[in-house]
């Protein structure tokens, strides 16, 4: 019989060292439908990680193999660069349906190459010429992919160090990290955190240019799904609008229903000036875009291309996922099954290794800690990496996927398809808690725990 080990003995023969999910979930999916994979050992797993958040509908959902079939069997264009097509004009209109009227109305779309680091770095480059400066702003924490300039963006400089030639000009600033406090402790973390940023811009000792832009995750997703307090957007939207700095939101991982609403922005009731798409948007197949204000529209032709940014099937696969979304109020159904999943996950939060459970809709996070080392000023303990690993393999031992991020790989992630029912949210949490008491009670994870 084929195993599993035989496809990750292959793979890690032929492919790059810097593959990344096949070390913490070891396996070889043979098939997948709704919320489930089956590997080609024929074990079934409940997939929480979902394609990093790509799949909304889960896997191979009617409506999507529909319309990519309709696509197909119709002889419609599959790759059209940027000249129109019925396919891409249904697109757009769904998309914007999606989004709120008092942004769409004086709305313009960028379609880019397949990836969401690719819609960042067009938004970049807007800003930069709209506005003609170059200082970028971003947070601390932050993950906005890993090309040229959304890698100097990001907030973990493990994954920078060795590269050379970064983009200049970037200020990462603090983000309100309620359970690790980027104060210290002091105070209101998101008050502090937003003072500290309009004092930071009025000062003209800073050491900042004006700035092209400022650039953040309403919900870090990778950083360890910590979500942004409504206050503090609010006052980020309020402190970017009065100096009239851009304002990106990167709805890349929390567009179309993740957090609970269609956009994690809506949450705050603010307005962004631009905003990057991808993962859902493209109904588990390629597909990135930005939408922005009309006012920073003054590029030239060809500022920005990509050679696969007519992905036909994408679109129509893309415009059925996000009909589906909006018809069946996906958004509410994943604020009430996330409300369930942090309730259920606050029996595992009893046990002294979870030091943190957090985050919005279905994109939660389980940060796990050293209770045994020495506790910050703001409550915190020491992010414990080489547990969260073995919650992690007990997981996919017991049949449930999921990822880890945030410091060090300390935080398990939980991106489920918004189909999840109440029943896997149950079945989610019981694994996962069996995961961390096996792993607890490992007297080799007591030894690291201990260290």
């Amino acid at each position: 019989m084929v195993t599993n080990e035989d496809f990750l003995t292959q793979q890690s023969r032929r492919e790059s060292n810097a593959r990344t999910y096949p070390r913490g979930i070891p396996i070889a999916i043979q098939s997948a439908r709704g919320i489930e994979i089956k590997d080609v050992e024929g074990n079934t797993y409940i997939d929480c990680l979902a394609g990093a958040g790509t799949l909304a509908l889960g896997h191979n959902h009617p409506v999507v193999v529909d319309a990519m079939q309709s696509a197909l069997e119709d002889d419609r264009a599959l790759h059209t660069l940027d000249l129109t097509t019925p396919i891409k004009e249904q697109f757009v209109d769904t998309l914007f349906d999606s989004l709120p009227d008092e942004f769409t109305d004086s709305a313009k779309i960028q379609f880019c190459s397949p990836a969401g680091t690719d819609a960042v770095e067009a938004a970049l480059k807007l800003v930069k010429h709209a506005t003609g400066n170059r200082d970028v702003l971003a947070f601390q924490g932050g993950y906005h992919g890993m090309t040229n300039g959304a890698l100097s963006l990001m907030g973990d400089v493990e994954a920078k160090e060795g590269v050379s030639g970064l983009m200049s000009g970037v200020h990462h600033l603090p983000y309100p990290y309620e359970y690790r406090c980027p104060f210290g402790g002091e105070g209101s973390t998101h008050e502090t955190a937003s003072r500290y940023v309009e004092r930071l811009l009025d000062n003209p000792t800073s050491g900042i240019a004006e700035p092209a832009g400022m650039i953040v995750e309403l919900v870090q997703g990778e950083g360890g799904m910590i979500p942004a307090p409504d206050a503090w957007t609010k006052e980020i939207r309020r402190i970017t609008r009065e100096r009239d700095i851009p304002l990106i939101v990167d709805e890349i991982q929390t567009g179309l229903g993740r957090t609970g609403e269609q956009y994690a922005f809506e949450h705050a009731d603010i307005t962004p000036d631009v905003i990057t798409l991808s993962k859902a948007i493209g109904g588990s197949l390629p597909l990135a875009v930005v939408l922005y204000h009309e006012q920073y529209d003054v590029w030239e032709p060809g500022a920005h291309a990509g050679t696969f940014r007519g992905n036909q099937l994408a679109m129509a696969a893309g415009q059925a996922t996000i009909e589906y979304v909006l018809e069946h109020d996906l958004a509410s159904h994943a604020a009430e099954m996330g409300a369930r999943l942090q309730e259920k996950l606050s029996q595992t939060a009893q046990l002294d290794v979870v030091g943190d459970v957090r985050g919005r809709g279905l994109m939660i996070g389980v940060e796990i800690v050293d209770p045994t080392g020495e506790q910050e000023p703001d409550g915190s303990y020491p992010e414990n990496p080489d547990l969260a690993k073995q919650i992690q393999s007990g997981c996919v031992d017991r049949g449930l996927i999921i990822e880890r991020g945030g410091r060090r790989g300390s935080t398990a992630r939980f991106l489920p398809p918004l189909i999840v029912s109440k029943g896997q949210i149950d079945t989610i949490v019981e694994i996962f808690h069996e995961a961390v008491v096996g792993a607890r009670s490992d007297p080799s994870s007591d030894e690291q725990t201990n260290r």
